[in-house]
Order: structure tokens, then sequence, then C-alpha cells
């Protein structure tokens, strides 16, 4: 396959080839381990290649016989684990550790036929927006390498967009699937609660906030994704659903004529006015395809919610902190191995109290219930994808490496850049970032449509739709400047 069929061809067809005989699983994993190598050193994306899997992919129990039938894929080095693989999770803390078990969901990507290749980059713990520390990696926009690929999923967001997988594995707990997609030219869908399953080590209930999901260039891929890996594990808390019809069918037909709220403030936090320019001119093309737009928002208390998402996130964070610090049987975070933010988020969550987390939970009852009410005068809520353009590398203002002292003052500082995508995971509803426009810096930017609990397939048909009637595409055409066609 040449380098631009290779950077352009998505899983869904590559899956066909392998189903056609058109090339093997192992021809593939050698082609995106050499585009791997081509790119990652302006990008600094990967964090590892499995090379025992490119030369035989079974060797870690992938099915074959699975939809995907043998697509070259990489892990997020956050989340879910592979058996006998390390997974550092973007920290020096965490050098080293190696999985004993695959978790539920590397089960179900195996099960698939997907052949995980490798590990990419996330900040420390996935808490900041950019896997930018120079002791680990700076993981670089393809488009720009002197911006940010922002993340937390960075490395698989860039890769995908570079061409040197089609799909990747990422995760969500506030953005960090949709965000460095929208700024990366790629789909990036957060799905409702119920679909993914966070097994062995926590379920929806305990995580919260957390959700696990893909990158990819094509709504099909994404669709075709979700029917693969959805699905609660023995034990769940909660109950899993399913749709009556697969995604992949669904998306083949253009969703009804939808009712859509437009929103550029939520609460303390607006866009730019740029950011406010390009939400109104994607607002336009989805009335030209003859759906309602007006401006609207849900009767939610936004400065209450976002103090509530913030006390969950350090609450969370501190608790996945304290426990490998017990694994290690050390008493505080050591200030040479896990960055400064993350020490502040361990100091102020360790002892946070139950009736703290009681008072938390009741504002996401009370937020998710207003979102609720919302969604039923109206099918979808548009929004820009984060409320300022693409970071340059080294803003250390957004980073756990900041030297920011309050640990609230950066928190706030981080929801005035992200401030649209954090909400759909305290409600536990769907969001995607579909890459609709350009920004003033010639990067690609996101816009983010959000539905009520489980009515994801609405989104990716509204996504579909688009990508059936724009111009050349997602992102016009137009390709990364680093980019493997460019070999």
């Amino acid at each position: 396959m040449t380098w631009k069929e290779w950077g352009q061809t998505d899983a869904v067809a590559l899956s066909q080839g392998l189903s056609r005989g058109d090339y093997s699983a192992q021809e593939l994993a050698q082609q995106a381990s050499a585009a791997i190598e081509y790119l990652n050193p302006s990008l600094d994306a990967a964090r590892e290649v499995f090379h025992d899997v490119i030369e035989d992919p079974l060797v870690d129990g992938m099915d074959p016989k699975g939809f995907f039938r043998g697509v070259p894929f990489l892990m997020k080095d956050l989340g879910p684990s592979l058996k006998g693989r390390l997974q550092e999770m973007g920290s020096r803390f965490m050098q080293g550790n190696r999985a004993s078990v695959d978790s539920f969901l590397t089960q179900k990507i195996r099960a698939a036929g997907l052949n995980i290749i490798g590990r990419t980059s996330t900040p420390e713990f996935g808490v900041c927006s950019s896997a930018e520390n120079p002791q680990i990696c700076i993981t670089r926009n393809p488009w720009n390498t002197a911006y940010s690929s922002c993340g937390s999923s960075a490395g698989s967001t860039v890769l995908v967009a570079a061409g040197a997988v089609p799909i990747a594995h990422a995760t969500d707990g506030g953005g960090s699937i949709r965000i460095p997609a929208g700024f990366n030219g790629n789909i990036g869908m957060k799905c409702s609660r119920g679909v993914f399953s966070i097994a062995p080590g926590l379920s929806d209930l305990t995580g919260l906030v957390s959700t696990q999901g893909c990158i990819s260039r094509t709504v099909r891929d994404t669709a075709a994704w979700i029917d693969q890996c959805r699905g609660g594990a023995p034990g769940e808390f909660m109950p899993y659903w399913k749709p009556e019809q697969s995604y992949r069918e669904l998306i083949k037909t253009d969703p009804p004529r939808l009712r859509i709220a437009l929103s550029n403030r939520w609460g303390p936090y607006a866009a730019e006015p740029a950011i406010c320019d390009i939400l109104e001119r994607s607002a336009k093309q989805l009335e030209d395809l003859g759906h309602h737009v007006d401006w609207g928002l849900p009767d939610v208390d936004f400065e209450q919610a976002f103090e509530a998402q913030t006390l969950c996130y350090i609450s969370n964070f501190a608790q996945v902190i304290a426990s490998h610090l017990r694994t290690r049987q050390l008493d505080e975070p050591p200030a040479n191995l896990i960055e400064p933010i993350n020490r502040l988020i361990w100091e102020a969550g360790k002892d946070i109290s139950y009736s703290e987390r009681f008072a938390m939970q009741d504002v996401f009852n009370k937020t998710a219930r207003g979102f609720g009410v919302f969604f039923e005068s109206w099918d979808i809520i548009l929004t820009p994808i984060t409320a300022q353009a693409t970071p340059l590398i080294g803003h250390q203002d957004l980073l756990t490496t900041s030297t920011e002292t309050n640990v609230y003052t950066w928190f706030r500082r981080l929801w005035s850049a992200f401030a649209f995508t954090p909400l759909s995971n305290l409600c536990g509803i769907p969001a995607i970032s579909m890459p609709m426009a350009r920004q003033e810096n010639g990067l690609p930017f996101g816009i983010q449509a959000q539905a009520r609990q489980a009515n994801d397939g609405l989104l990716l048909q509204l996504a579909a739709q688009l990508e059936r009637t724009l111009s050349g595409g997602w992102n016009h055409g137009a390709l990364p400047r680093v980019h493997i066609s460019r070999n």
C-alpha cells in the first residue's frame, strides 16, 4: 500500500481488505510500525511499539476473525491494562509499572480483531491539557508542531491525524477525547454512561466521570468501534444498555430534522470572539441541512456544577495517587517524580470527607436533571469544543508542571479554556467533536454536539450526515504538515 493510501484509508476499509486477502495482519502491522518510526521524531506521540506483536499479531490473543480482522491499533498509556506490558501513565513515578492482567475492555478490543501494537503518550495520570513534560515527552500537533496536541489522549490523537494508524484508544474524563480530536482534525466521541466498562478496577458508579473511547478519522470507524467494544463486565453495579440497531447501520441514514440549541457561554466561562464566530458559521452549515438552530441553554447553576466537577477531579485523582503511594509504601508524593499540580491535588483531596462527596453528588444530580429537562425541548446543544484557541507548546498555565500554588485557581484556569466539555461527563450524556472548522492560526477546530442520555446514535447520525455533505470531507480534504503521505 502506498503511503498516501495508508494515511487516508480507514479501519473499516482495511478490515475489508484483510477479509479479501489483499494483505495480512502482519503486513499492516509492519506498515504501521514503519509509519510510527518515521513520524515519532517530529511528534513524540508513541511511547512504545510492541515489536513482538508486529512480527506475530496473534501473540497477545487478538482474534483474527473479529470484525477488524487484524487492523493495527494503539492504546493510550492510561486506563485499560495490557497483560505483561508497561503502563506508565505519563509519569516518572510510574516508570517500569507493568500490568498483570488484560482489563475487560482490552479483552473486548482484542476480540474485535484490533491488533494492539503499542502505547501512546498522555500527561501524568491524564490530569492536564497537554502531554508536555520534557522529562517524559512533548507531544506536538501535526498541523503545526509549535502548537500543543492537547490531551489527555494526546499521542493517540496525533498518530491518527498524522496517518500512522486509522484508529486508536482514548479516554475522556472531562474532554480528553473531544478536545485533542477537535484540535487535530479527528472524530472524538464520548459515549453515555453504561456503554464501556472500566472493569475490573472500577465501575461507572465509582469512576463517575471517566469513560473510554476511540479517536478516528471517519464516523463509520467510531461507530464500528462502539458496536464492537461496548458492554459491561460480569458484576457491574449498573445496567449496560445497547441500541436496537447497530451504529454502523444507523449512520447510513440521515437524522430527522433536529432542534439544535446553540451556546457559547456556560456560566462564568465564555468563548473568545473568534471562537464564537466559528460556532455561528458551523451553525449555518447545520441550518443549510434543514435543521432548526437557535440559541438555548439548560437551566442549571453552571458555577456550582463546575465547583462540584472540580471537587470530583481532586478527590478522584488524589485517591489514584494515594493508591500508587500505598503500593510503594510511601507517605507522600516524591517531589522529584510527581508533577507539582498533581502533588497539590493529592494534598487537597486525600482527606475529602464523605459529606463533601455527598454534597458534590447532589449537585451532579441537579445538573444532570436540569440537562434532562432541557433535552425535552431540544435534541442537541451545539458548542465550540473549547473556549480558547489551541495553546502553543510551553504554555505553562494549563499544565501540571505549572508553578501555580493554589489548586483551585489552576482548575478555574482550566475551565476558562475548556469550559464546554466537562459537564457531559458529570451528566453522563453523549458528546461528539466534529472537525468542522479552522482557527485563525490555521489549525483545525472541533464543534461539539451533545444530546440526552443514550442518544449516542443521533450524534453519530448527525456527524455522518455532515461527513457526507462537507466539500472535500473533514478538514476540507487538507492534511497536516507532518503526515505519513509526505514520506
